[in-house]
């Protein structure tokens, strides 16, 4: 790695934390160019000798490298006159149309200006009201200040029942829900909102658990258990088993049939980010950040309740475009069984690596899961190798571009059964919509771009900030997404993008 490339990445990792995975490398002196702080070197002590469970990856096969075809903007949006798909300039920024964000086959419905993070979601309760649910702290170790957007002021609750006249409830604001990172989850079937605390400032930290079943927009407090830093999570489909995905190389899986009463089930090494399952909740698909690479996991003995239960690990894979595996989501379509994995960022933390190349999003076929292989990218033009490179001045109010803009962060898909779409936070390419009917062969529908200029916070942000995994409203044909900058949007899918 080149003096150069390894300062890139120090600088970035300083402006982002624990963005990129809490501070857990695998090696227990610091890579060189890399920021040592003092939380870095109290997480040092989990180093690579705990994933002795963990199997060397192996490549899977992939097509080539290509961007999806672009969007076709119908005649009611107001579309960026992209050179470059997914590229959002300096001049762009400068324009009139940085004042007012550009949409391609959508419509902004409603607006809530309290700033996001990570997570959106989306829940009915037992009454009929619909709620929205999302973290307002972006950056970690310090999650309970926001450079983007000042103190966290918690968990943000909305009332969307009417989404053109949202209305904010609630701000949970205990110790997970004021900095949950990247753990702010929803189990719908139970009404359960958990999460754990991603904020190494604040160690140990809390799991906490509210249940959102009988009013949604004023949810109640069931448990707060004392946890390790935690970083990402998943929910057993069924509601009774919470996974964290902690920063200091563990895996943790909690008994939430009591949700008044969590209990630990099993703990595991391994460097984790997001958590994901087949929907009999018997195979977990995990992310690690730290190595680049996911693994598809047997957790049956932990489904099943399974007196000191064993992890077994079918498949390990990678691929060569990888950077920080994010989390993924299952999906089916005609019968077969994949996963939308993305990524983020444009580096490589073990080894430290900046090649220009965005970890963006790819869909897998996992009918065998000892033989998975990916059937295709979810890449915009601004993503690719070159065109990447020639982006690096592009502005951005994190860190340089070269290594954290223009990747992906969080995708979802509105239903696991043959769904028609995708979406996407590209961070500063805004929110993108895929079409994967054809899983194959997907390719861009829409896209919204809120307003970038953000001189009404702090006159040196400028740009985009899409981090927030998009939550869904099927009936309606809506997304709901957040910006760090520009709080929450509720978009309505032209017809002629969701039929």
């Amino acid at each position: 790695m080149n003096r150069r490339t390894s300062a890139a990445i120090a600088g970035s990792l300083l402006a982002v934390g624990a963005l990129i995975g809490g501070g857990a490398y695998a090696a227990t002196t610091p890579p060189p160019g890399l920021p040592w702080t003092d939380v870095l070197r109290n997480l040092a002590q989990y180093g690579a000798s705990q994933l002795a469970a963990e199997t060397p990856p192996v490549y899977v096969p992939s097509p080539t490298l290509h961007p999806v075809p672009t969007a076709r903007c119908d005649t009611s949006s107001r579309p960026l006159r992209e050179a470059m798909q997914g590229r959002v300039s300096a001049a762009d920024i400068a324009s009139t149309g940085g004042k007012v964000g550009w949409t391609c086959n959508v419509t902004q419905v409603s607006h809530v200006a309290t700033p996001g993070g990570f997570r959106t979601w989306r829940y009915t309760d037992h009454s009929g009201h619909t709620c929205a649910f999302y973290d307002t702290s972006l950056v970690a170790p310090l999650t309970i200040f926001s450079p983007l957007a000042g103190p966290s002021l918690g968990t943000a609750v909305v009332d969307i029942t009417n989404p053109a006249r949202p209305v904010q409830t609630a701000m949970l604001t205990s110790l997970a829900m004021l900095s949950p990172h990247e753990s702010l989850n929803l189990n719908t079937p139970r009404g359960l909102l958990a999460a754990e605390v991603g904020n190494a400032a604040t160690l140990p930290g809390t799991m906490d658990v509210y249940t959102v079943a009988a009013d949604c927009r004023h949810p109640k407090m069931l448990s707060e258990v004392p946890i390790a830093m935690g970083h990402e999570s998943g929910f057993s489909p069924d509601g009774r088993t919470f996974w964290v995905g902690s920063a200091t190389a563990y895996i943790y899986a909690y008994d939430l049939t009591n949700p008044a009463h969590p209990s630990l089930l099993w703990t595991g090494a391994y460097y984790s980010h997001g958590l994901s399952f087949a929907p009999d909740g018997k195979t977990m698909y995990q992310t690690d950040p730290v190595n680049g690479n996911l693994a598809i996991l047997d957790v049956s003995q932990i489904q099943n309740r399974v007196a000191h239960p064993v992890v077994k690990e079918l498949k390990r894979i990678t691929w060569p475009t990888v950077s920080i595996p994010q989390n993924s989501q299952y999906f089916t379509n005609n019968g077969h069984r994949y996963l939308l994995e993305f990524d983020e960022f444009a580096f490589r933390i073990n080894p430290p690596t900046a090649a220009e190349t965005p970890g963006a999003a790819r869909i897998l076929n996992i009918d065998h899961p000892g033989a998975p292989r990916i059937v295709s990218d979810l890449r915009l033009q601004v993503q690719m190798p070159a065109n990447h490179k020639i982006a690096n001045a592009d502005p951005y109010p994190l860190a340089s571009v070269s290594v954290v803009g223009y990747g992906a962060h969080y995708c979802s898909v509105p239903t696991t059964n043959n769904p028609q779409l995708a979406a996407c936070s590209d961070l500063n390419s805004g929110l993108r919509i895929f079409n994967i009917s054809n899983p194959a062969a997907p390719y861009e529908v829409a896209y919204f771009i809120n307003p970038p200029r953000a001189a009404n916070i702090l006159p040196s942000l400028q740009g985009v900030v899409a981090f927030s995994m998009p939550a869904w409203d099927v009936v309606r044909h809506q997304v709901i997404y957040t910006d760090a900058v520009g709080g929450m949007y509720v978009l309505q899918l032209h017809s002629n993008v969701w039929k």
